[in-house]
């Protein structure tokens, strides 16, 4: 049998994470109406320690996460005997091994990331350049299973986080209820002028389909600039669980493009319930339906961010827009943290198999062109030159998108 607790939810999870390199993971950020600023400035020392607990935490997750990558990688090359001085290190600048000292570990004291460093990388190893044992002479095969064990090592952490979700706080699984809700409304909008508030659910709209969906609103709000579209909306009343209808009528402003909006957040209306495994075999049957369903999210999202990169480019933030947004789900619900880490994962697997410089995908995409070649090697020069020019827009963005991240949180506005 299965123990099942159910609630609804007025709101939605958060989009999934978008990370675009293992050391700099990128975010989609998104406002969430229950949300609370990140703010120290005027806190009591008891909320202030709550909120240093609660960024701790999320450092931390992101911390094991990262390890857990470099790991992968490490692990892979030792059980294939690529020689590898620098291991798994927990943040930036790398410093330099030789062949007197086989591995190197290291805790660096920028924690921005962490790196797993080959003698190949570096002239002053001390390793001649035709040594079997470098990875960049390892057989084709070989160097495939380094460069793909860190995504897999993120794939399988993150199979692990939800599997033990289940056996402890429960999935949660979502049940579509009809309607569409409005979690934010921004002040002064025409939305706001026709009487709308956030927490109401559009039930209807004359000449639509009796229950309509968020992309069939999104589509009649912006034909409609200037024109009365008139909804009924279920809002909840004075008791608890008392919902009343209301006939309202919105005039969308026109857009800059002469398109229709009106100043709202729409979001599909659900039902949460968490499910409780009683049993090893339920709680397995339930962490592989999550962890497919989370993946499924995970690439949609991802898919809609290059697809539309235009208008989510201003939403990608970096490590701290990250911690931010685990320390409010540390704050808010411990049992986030599950979520949280298994979808950081799963963002950090797919991004790093995207064929792009810098990124895992883009060595294993050298290394299939090779292959391709019969085994006839990339010139030495060519390889580095499409490398170091990735790695140093990756560095760019990850640094552009700290300072901008610091910049908007909260305490750091009142400081300014």
């Amino acid at each position: 049998m299965i123990r099942i607790t159910t609630h609804l939810s007025p709101t939605l999870n958060p989009p999934p994470p978008l990370s675009l390199h293992p050391h700099l993971p990128l975010l989609r950020r998104h406002r969430h109406p229950s949300s609370r600023p990140i703010s120290v400035s005027a806190a009591a020392p008891s909320d202030l320690l709550a909120s240093v607990e609660s960024v701790a935490s999320a450092a931390s997750v992101l911390a094991a996460i990262v390890l857990v990558h470099e790991s992968g990688h490490f692990l892979a090359a030792t059980s294939r005997g690529s020689t590898s001085p620098s291991s798994p290190s927990a943040s930036a600048p790398p410093s330099r091994a030789s062949a007197s000292a086989p591995v190197e570990y290291a805790l660096r004291a920028i924690p921005l990331g962490g790196y797993v460093g080959f003698p190949d990388d570096d002239p002053d190893s001390g390793f001649p350049p035709d040594d079997p044992d470098l990875l960049r002479n390892r057989p084709v095969p070989d160097r495939l299973l380094v460069v793909s064990a860190g995504v897999a090592a993120n794939l399988l952490f993150a199979f692990l986080i939800v599997y033990a979700q289940a056996l402890t706080v429960g999935v949660p699984v979502q049940a579509q209820l009809p309607g569409v809700l409005v979690p934010e409304v921004i002040p002064g909008s025409a939305a706001a002028r026709a009487g709308l508030l956030p927490g109401d659910v559009i039930l209807s709209v004359p000449g639509l389909a009796p229950d309509p969906s968020v992309p069939v609103l999104v589509d009649l709000i912006k034909a409609s600039p200037n024109k009365d579209v008139s909804v009924t909306v279920s809002r909840t009343g004075p008791g608890p669980g008392d919902r009343r209808s209301i006939d309202l009528t919105v005039v969308p402003d026109t857009s800059v493009d002469g398109t229709g909006r009106i100043g709202v957040q729409l979001s599909p209306y659900f039902r949460v319930t968490r499910v409780h495994p009683n049993n090893l075999a339920e709680a397995t049957v339930l962490a592989l339906r999550e962890f497919t369903a989370l993946s499924a999210t995970v690439l949609d999202g991802l898919r809609q961010t290059f697809l539309n990169f235009s208008q989510t480019a201003e939403k990608v933030s970096g490590p701290v827009a990250i911690i931010a947004v685990g320390a409010e789900v540390a704050r808010s619900s411990a049992e986030g943290l599950f979520q949280f880490a298994a979808v950081i994962n799963l963002n950090l697997a797919a991004i790093n198999l995207l064929p792009l410089p810098a990124l895992d995908g883009g060595t294993l995409a050298l290394i299939l062109l090779e292959a391709a070649r019969g085994g006839q090697k990339i010139p030495r020069e060519i390889e580095q030159r499409i490398m170091s020019s990735g790695i140093l827009v990756v560095l760019m963005v990850g640094m552009f998108l700290i300072v901008r991240d610091t910049l908007n949180l909260d305490f750091i506005k009142d400081i300014l």
